[in-house]
């Protein structure tokens, strides 16, 4: 599996389940940052994908990442290793709930957090072992992902994640009842015709009027948007 080249860093992900997507790439360029961040947590890191593009973006003096699986918790390490932010970027291997419980004791919040959280909630599983843990939610379902949000989120913090659009309307109505509130929201089509696929989300304690957008990918094969384009520019090499 070759390394996937950005134009500031490069990904390694020989050993990681979920090798990098359009999914990741979206909620890196797309997550609200807020104001001067000092801390943000990436959950579920993968490769640290994620990570290392808010990395980019932000001059955060701390981000961190939790992965619970063990390989794509080293492939993390080894990605943060050999990029320019080092210094600034943590990976613990840890299960989330975990992870946020020992924080919630230690007083430690976060002011920007952000998930490609696991999903397929379908009873549909592969053989492969690693790859069942990363894409389904039983290893860490959506109301233990936001219980755990809520404990280390800071008082004015922000929570992105992205998810199947068919898993939003769910998805908000959790959050409420975790008196997280939907403020902002955008939904992805690959194409002008095809169906909303994903929806890019952001929370906070705050109730805000919710802004919503759209985005379409692809104008054909290969051919992308003007939108997609100002979105990922600074990170994809041929963009």
């Amino acid at each position: 599996m070759k390394p996937f080249q950005f134009k500031e860093f490069t990904v390694n992900q020989d050993k990681a389940a979920m090798k990098i997507g359009t999914d990741g790439v979206l909620l890196g360029a797309w997550c609200d940052l807020g104001k001067y961040p000092d801390s943000i947590l990436d959950i579920g890191s993968g490769t640290g994908v994620i990570s290392l593009m808010i990395a980019q973006r932000t001059d955060a003096m701390t981000i961190d990442a939790v992965e619970v699986d063990v390989n794509a918790y080293e492939q993390t390490v080894e990605n943060f290793e050999q990029s320019d932010w080092g210094d600034r970027l943590f990976c613990y291997n840890a299960s989330f709930v975990d992870f946020a419980d020992e924080m919630a004791e230690e007083e430690e919040t976060y002011d920007v957090i952000v998930s490609n959280p696991p999903f397929y909630t379908d009873d549909f599983k592969t053989n492969d072992e690693a790859r069942n843990k990363a894409r389904f939610t039983a290893s860490l379902s959506f109301n233990e992902l936001l219980k755990g949000v809520v404990k280390i989120l800071s008082k004015n913090g922000l929570f992105s994640l992205i998810i199947p659009f068919k898993e939003e309307a769910n998805f908000v109505k959790l959050a409420t009842e975790n008196q997280l509130f939907l403020n902002n929201i955008c939904r992805v089509k690959g194409n002008e015709t095809s169906e909303v696929k994903r929806s890019l989300l952001t929370f906070s304690f705050n109730k805000n009027q919710v802004k919503e957008t759209f985005l379409i990918i692809e104008k054909e094969r290969h051919q992308y948007t003007d939108a997609y384009i100002e979105l990922t520019k600074s990170f994809y090499l041929k963009m």
